[in-house]
């Protein structure tokens, strides 16, 4: 009865209405006051911010930050697939025929995550990790590999919660949120960058409008309260570190694994 109660409150603040309410205070100067409380309350490594506490003006300048130069140095090397955030991995894995399995018990459609796009056919049988953002980590998202833009989508959706509850408890969180997904071609195939939203704001932002390149690890997004990204890799063209785990955490710019030329 406990966890049907709390099903049916998630879809009821789950309306983007409610996050959007929850992203004008976190927006206004009123929310400044709370900064100290949100660090302490999650444990927050606020000496690797960018700016002091006290100059930033509402909690979502905080939540968004920036970091000091030499934070998170960029593993270097040829065709090397680095972390685009700090995060759990929630899974992780080979794609098979189009699904990703046992995401927190789930099963996960590429198509649906996609949303039917055409991009879909190359992530059939690639490779995938879910990296899970908690309130206590850095929020920005950076650019996995180096290489070109090829299409950007945005993808309305809801706003459930992708903490362990929603996953476990909600069906398909992952499909039916807000999402923001980047593809960006590298010298050995595509990567599938997809930025879903998460309770309470939900707003996923890039963090430059008209870039079109990134190198590896240089900023690409950004959320507002939000907070999972799956990454996708083109089919046969990645082999990940041998010691990665689900459970892992890891860190932007940590080596994820090697990509290698297209097989098949």
């Amino acid at each position: 009865m406990t966890k049907k109660l709390l099903r049916l409150m998630t879809e009821l603040s789950s309306r983007k209405w409610l996050s959007s309410m929850m992203g004008r205070f976190s927006h206004s100067r009123l929310s400044r006051g709370v900064i100290p409380t949100f660090i302490k309350s999650y444990q927050i490594p606020a000496h690797e911010a960018e700016k002091e506490i006290y100059e930033y003006r509402t909690l979502n300048e905080f939540f968004s930050r920036r970091l000091k130069p030499g934070m998170r140095p960029i593993h270097e090397g040829e065709h090397v697939l680095t972390s685009p955030v700090d995060a759990k991995i929630t899974a992780m894995g080979e794609i098979t025929s189009g699904t990703i399995l046992n995401v927190k018990g789930q099963d996960y459609s590429v198509a649906e995550l996609l949303n039917f796009s055409p991009h879909l056919e190359l992530y059939k049988h690639g490779y995938v990790f879910v990296l899970y953002l908690s309130p206590t980590d850095y929020h920005r998202i950076h650019s996995p590999i180096t290489g070109v833009k090829v299409e950007s989508e945005h993808i309305k959706g809801r706003c459930y919660p992708v903490n362990d509850f929603g996953m476990t408890q909600m069906k398909s969180v992952l499909c039916r949120n807000e999402r923001l997904i980047t593809y960006i071609k590298g010298a050995l195939g595509e990567v599938a960058v997809v930025k879903v939203g998460a309770m309470n704001v939900s707003s996923i932002r890039y963090d430059d409008e008209t870039a079109n390149s990134w190198r590896n690890g240089d900023p690409l997004a950004y959320f507002e309260f939000g907070s999972t990204v799956v990454l996708l890799i083109q089919d046969g063209a990645f082999t990940p570190r041998t010691d990665l785990r689900t459970g892992d955490h890891v860190r932007m710019g940590q080596l994820l694994g090697q990509l290698h030329p297209h097989k098949g």
